[in-house]
């Protein structure tokens, strides 16, 4: 689908003015290398996990949340459009989505992907295997803020096997698996889950290990995850936040990471100058209250896209 028109408040003319839907343009637009949002409209993966559907408006509401944000920094803003499954058929969602964050990256693009369901995970990491080349020798690390690892094993690809669909391919090419965990809820993945995480070596943090107090503990795990790899997909799932700040979500968290420490990493990711993939995931605009979890996703959509790091 095309990008729709980005409107807001106008206060006038110049930089001192600038928010983001004065910024925005067309990605087909573009002049120079810069970010491009494009989104994925799906919660397919979501109801085959037997979740709360309604992520398939998700990327309209960032887009919105977006739009009022001042910009004080200048960047070259565009927007690609959607990917919207609308037929059930996922499988040609993601891999829809794959080409269209490949071209973008292709094009000099940082990629951010707006969702959708957290099925974005796979369709994600198939347009950056192939944007950073499928024969690529450079290490790949996936840091995931999340209550829970989406490692399962299920009949058909939902929500929740991303990224055991991410390991496999990895594994298939001979590539070790790197992934790390912000957030991780002890009684949101059963046995099952925590041992596959441990047989596939995956590191993680649990809700409770990143308490404000404990922020220098996360950014040192975030840190170190993030020089043991060359290139980084960072995935932010809003059901990591807690419930009262993240309503609008598939599974809202009882207990969660506090915004300030998600921003925390997320800063610090963005900062070192390895990062190639972002995407958000899960918000669900028909149970978000006065739109609170689209405002704090558009928060960490704006320090990414302002702050990153190309050194």
């Amino acid at each position: 689908m095309d990008p729709p028109e980005w409107t807001g408040r106008d206060d006038g003319p110049g930089p001192e003015h600038l928010r983001w839907h004065r910024a925005v343009l067309p990605l087909s637009a573009a002049d120079r290398p810069g970010t491009a949002l494009i989104g994925f409209a799906s919660d397919e993966g979501v109801r085959r996990n037997n979740g709360r559907t309604g992520a398939v408006e998700g990327p309209a509401a960032l887009r919105r949340a977006l739009a009022p944000l001042a910009l004080h920094t200048p960047a070259a803003l565009y927007d690609g459009g959607d990917v919207r499954v609308d037929d059930r058929d996922l499988e040609k969602g993601q891999a829809a989505l794959g080409e269209s964050v490949a071209a973008a990256m292709g094009n000099g693009h940082f990629p951010i992907v707006l969702g959708g369901g957290h099925e974005v995970a796979w369709a994600g990491y198939l347009g950056l295997d192939r944007g950073l080349g499928a024969d690529r020798t450079r290490t790949l690390g996936v840091l995931n803020i999340d209550a829970h690892f989406d490692l399962r094993e299920e009949r058909v690809p939902t929500s929740g096997t991303g990224f055991r669909q991410i390991a496999e391919n990895e594994q298939a090419h001979g590539r070790p698996f790197h992934y790390a965990v912000v957030g991780i809820s002890e009684t949101g993945n059963t046995g099952v889950l925590f041992d596959r995480a441990h047989r596939l070596g995956v590191r993680y943090l649990t809700d409770t290990e990143c308490a404000p107090p404990a922020v220098e503990r996360v950014l040192d795990f975030v840190r170190e995850f993030v020089a043991s790899v060359d290139d980084v997909y960072l995935t932010l799932d809003l059901d990591a936040l807690p419930a009262w700040v993240a309503p609008g979500v598939s599974a809202p968290a009882a207990l969660g990471v506090a915004p300030e420490v998600v921003q925390a990493v997320i800063d610090t990711v963005a900062a070192s100058g390895r990062l190639a993939l972002f995407d958000v995931a899960e918000l669900n605009p028909a149970l978000d209250a006065d739109g609170r979890t689209a405002r704090v996703a558009a928060r960490m959509i704006d320090r990414i896209a302002t702050r990153r790091s190309t050194l």
